[in-house]
């Protein structure tokens, strides 16, 4: 059989089709004007033919090529219909060539889109994500895509799809059912959410069309139930990414977390909790989140710092840490700068907040002193009562990071306010062998002071009797050396129990730790003197030390 395959076409690059080109000639007029073009050039008979761009690849054109060899016909299914009716168009398998050809054919397969089932309409628009640009221009996405909204119509309030924020108020779809802030909404909210976990297996590309047709796409979007669903998309889209299953990258999803994140700015805090919003955080921060939707993000949530749990700062870490710091020092510069006029209350929450989580991240072996020190230094000095969390954390740090030089140590101890810790933490820092001599006796010489400074008040208190009427003090009495047995009040003198004894004793622990640091000092001058004088010598001249 000469000839039988006279005509050799190269699909995308991928692979090569060996054809018979009266066969093709018949169905296809885009192929049969390239032939003739293509032997006007060459004026040969057997040409190969470079077609790029081919919808569906070696695959769409292996459907096409049964159906010219069998005469035009071919069974068309949900699963197929979409890629077959892209190929028709693109090589012009209209009815000018051929009766019933098999752009024909797939117009009236589509002609009963609506009424397919859910199911299959999913199947088919699934088909169409390796050729989605082509299916889009050619307008069979569209087609497809109303026929969806037509579904969702039949099963539920369709209003709730075009509602914007201030008629539609409900919860973000969070893990555990977290935080609903409007219980009365939360079974009708429900009732539209049927669809959430259908149509995750879909493509970003096919989700921004969807949204787009809604006119909820990236600034637009004002709608809650849109933004719950993008969302629970976009939570799936990352635990497929943990389990290696997703190989679509992160960037195709970043229109779709800026358009969630645009609806949870809009609506705020009438819709999501702090905890909520932290959930948001995690779940976006994957996708290659916007500059400008990320601080919008960072200041809703810093407006909220107060009603934060530790668990929700806990959030991991990006470049080598464990835990992300940065935004922690962002959230809460931005908590202080939120309002204008300061709450006491809530800033010495977030304290006692800040507290615990230095606490809890010390340990951590890659957290330099920075940024140690970038977090214990955010909050301004009224937001502690008492400086004893950030010593303890302090401690914890040079526990974990037994190797930090004398220098480093000290650094660290700037953040500390020695005025406010409490007689106890401040006995344990004299104590403690990993705090710096020098920062000890500061310690120690700052509670002296704010005893003495103490002692003196009591005395004035005592010399003015009237100034004590509001007073709140405990005082104690004892007999006089007369010991008389009147009860009378004039037979007692006020006393201060124990105060001597404290005052003797701190005293004596502020001269220790002061002869302490003068004595390594003086050392310290006599190494360095020692070991100028080896540089300075030869070293064969140098006389060896000799053992006492």
């Amino acid at each position: 059989m000469p000839d039988l395959c006279d005509l050799q076409i190269h699909v995308n690059g991928q692979q090569t089709f060996f054809l018979h080109e009266k066969v093709l000639s018949r169905f296809c007029g885009k192929l049969r004007k390239i032939i003739k073009e293509e032997k006007r050039r060459n004026q040969i008979r057997k040409s190969g033919i470079e077609i790029d761009d081919f919808p569906g690849g070696a695959e769409g054109f292996e459907l096409v090529s049964r159906f010219c060899y069998n005469n035009g016909s071919i069974i068309i299914t949900v699963s197929n219909v979409s890629l077959l009716h892209c190929c028709a168009v693109s090589l012009g398998m209209t009815e000018k060539l051929s009766s019933c050809n098999l752009l024909h054919q797939t117009e009236t397969f589509l002609e009963g889109l609506f009424d397919w089932s859910w199911a299959d309409i999913l199947t088919s628009l699934r088909t169409c994500e390796s050729f989605f640009s082509f299916a889009d221009s050619c307008g069979l996405i569209q087609k497809l895509m109303n026929s969806l909204l037509a579904k969702i119509a039949q099963n539920s309030d369709v209003s709730v799809l075009f509602a914007s924020s201030s008629s539609s108020s409900s919860s973000p779809d969070t893990p555990n059912g977290l935080f609903l802030r409007t219980p009365s909404s939360s079974s009708s909210s429900n009732k539209a959410a049927w669809w959430f976990e259908d149509l995750t297996i879909l493509s970003p590309k096919i989700i921004q069309q969807f949204l787009k047709t809604l006119g909820a796409f990236g600034s637009d979007n004002n709608n809650l139930v849109l933004t719950r669903f993008l969302l629970h998309y976009l939570k799936t889209a990352t635990q497929c990414k943990g389990n290696n299953n997703n190989l679509i990258s992160s960037s195709e999803y970043t229109g779709l977390a800026d358009t969630a994140v645009h609806g949870v700015v809009l609506m705020g805090k009438t819709a999501f909790s702090c905890r909520s919003l932290f959930w948001v955080l995690r779940i976006v921060s994957g996708f290659g989140l916007s500059r400008e939707c990320r601080a919008g993000l960072e200041k809703l949530i810093g407006g909220l710092l107060d009603q934060a749990t530790l668990d929700d700062l806990l959030i991991s870490g990006h470049n080598g840490g464990a835990y992300d710091v940065n935004l922690v020092v962002s959230l809460i510069r931005l908590f202080v700068h939120h309002d204008k006029v300061v709450c006491i209350p809530r800033m010495m929450k977030v304290g006692r907040l800040i507290d615990n989580y230095l606490r809890e991240i010390a340990p951590d072996q890659s957290l330099k002193i920075s940024k140690f020190l970038a977090i214990a230094e955010s909050l301004p000095d009224y937001a502690r009562d008492s400086f004893d969390g950030v010593y303890r954390a302090i401690d914890i740090y040079l526990e974990s990071h037994p190797a930090l030089p004398l220098e480093e140590r000290s650094r660290l101890c700037r953040c500390q306010n020695y005025d406010k810790l409490s007689l106890e933490a401040c006995k344990d820092l004299a104590k403690n062998p990993r705090i710096p001599p020098r920062i000890a006796v500061q310690a120690l010489a700052s509670q002296g002071s704010n005893f003495v400074k103490e002692k003196d008040t009591k005395k004035k208190n005592i010399k003015n009797p009237s100034s004590m009427k509001n007073s709140t003090q405990m005082v104690l009495y004892k007999k006089n050396k007369s010991e008389s047995s009147s009860t009378c009040a004039s037979d007692f003198s006020p006393v201060d129990v124990g105060e001597d004894a404290e005052s003797e004793h701190m005293r004596l622990n502020l001269q220790r730790m002061q002869w302490k640091v003068v004595e390594l000092e003086k050392v310290c001058r006599e190494m360095k003197g020692q070991m100028s004088r080896m540089v300075k010598t030869p070293s064969h001249n140098r006389a060896l030390p000799r053992l006492c």
